[in-house]
């Protein structure tokens, strides 16, 4: 991709709305997701697509628990309590990647990023 074409991507990502962009980017980790579920466990890209569900959903629990979060508090506590179920499965010896890609794209939903 040449500079300028990223330099434009770059400029488009910043005018999107935060809810679109992080419906985006659980839409990016449940690709990965998908592109892993009929590989073995041990394949490398299953292995970066859980490790990369991972860092979303500690990002997500990070952001929740924030003090400064401005989102109702009730929610903020049923994203905690869902990224730990995540995090659970995630940490299990073989992860149910349906259940992992059902989470997200529900939450991507709700972000109102479906699509």
């Amino acid at each position: 991709m040449s500079t300028m074409a990223m330099r434009a991507y770059g400029a488009t990502r910043a005018a999107m709305d935060p809810r679109v962009q992080e419906a985006d980017v659980f839409r990016r980790v449940t690709g990965s997701l998908r592109a892993a579920a009929g590989v073995a466990e041990d394949d490398m890209r299953r292995v970066r697509a859980i490790a990369d569900n991972r860092r979303l959903w500690l990002a997500v629990e990070s952001a929740a628990g924030h003090p400064g979060n401005a989102l109702p508090e009730r929610l903020r506590a049923d994203l905690v309590s869902l990224g730990r179920a995540v995090r659970r499965e995630m940490d299990l010896a073989a992860p149910d990647l349906g259940f992992l890609i059902d989470v997200n794209e529900q939450v991507a939903a709700g972000l109102g990023g479906a699509g």
